[in-house]
């Protein structure tokens, strides 16, 4: 039997930001680790601190202590150029606010990351992963011809274009209609085992993170 790989580990994270008020310590001391392959739902109420822990294990943020090593890199020792390029290579995101770039086309859009590292065959790429969320039709239409269900599909061939060892996704459903929403959701767990990528998600939606093999719930920025 092969021995588990991990592809993320937290170790000691803590995130303190200056407020009016002085200090606010938002996360405190959180260490878990993530195994290759692995689903994982991060839950918890608003301000809680789940999107602030998914952007420091996405290395999009920087701890106050602590570090995240991210398929065996410690991104403390990455300056934001390393931690971008290992970003662009391993990992993938898919955002409640989709983040299309508006004069872009769908095609374009899913074309951006494969562009961005030198991806041979972008177009083709493209195509294929707009065809396997049910667009190839809407490859030439701009995000604002599209509903919200369309453009969160685009935004997941985009994830998946560069095979990511590591999908993050933050409230993916969140701003979708039920469904739009288990559209998306169906089409995102089909990916990811399609790619054997790790899932690591935020989300409100109870149903979502129940279909994930693990959840990891937040309360006043501390992991339960």
């Amino acid at each position: 039997m092969s021995i588990p790989v991990k592809v993320l580990c937290a170790i000691h994270l803590g995130k303190e930001v200056l407020s009016s008020d002085g200090s606010l310590t938002i996360l405190h001391d959180i260490s878990f680790d993530v195994f290759d392959g692995e689903s994982v739902a991060i839950t918890g109420a608003s301000g809680s601190g789940k999107s602030t822990l998914l952007g420091l294990l996405a290395g999009l943020d920087t701890p106050s202590s602590g570090h995240v090593e991210l398929v065996a890199q410690n991104l403390n020792q990455l300056d934001e150029d390393g931690r971008a390029k290992l970003r662009g290579q391993k990992v993938g995101f898919v955002f409640q606010s989709f983040q299309l770039l508006p004069h872009l086309t769908a095609l374009e859009n899913v074309m951006l990351p494969a562009d961005l590292n030198g991806m041979g065959m972008a177009k083709e790429n493209a195509l294929a992963c707009l065809e396997q969320v049910g667009l190839s039709e809407r490859a030439n239409h701009f995000p604002t011809t599209l509903s919200g269900g369309e453009q969160q599909r685009v935004a997941l061939a985009r994830a998946f274009i560069m095979k990511p060892e590591i999908l993050f996704a933050d409230e993916p459903t969140g701003s979708l209609d039920e469904v739009s929403g288990n559209r998306v959701i169906e089409l995102l767990f089909e990916l990811n085992r399609a790619n054997h990528s790790t899932l690591i998600l935020v989300t409100h939606d109870q149903a979502l993170a129940d279909r994930c093999q693990r959840q990891l719930h937040l309360q006043g920025g501390r992991l339960l």
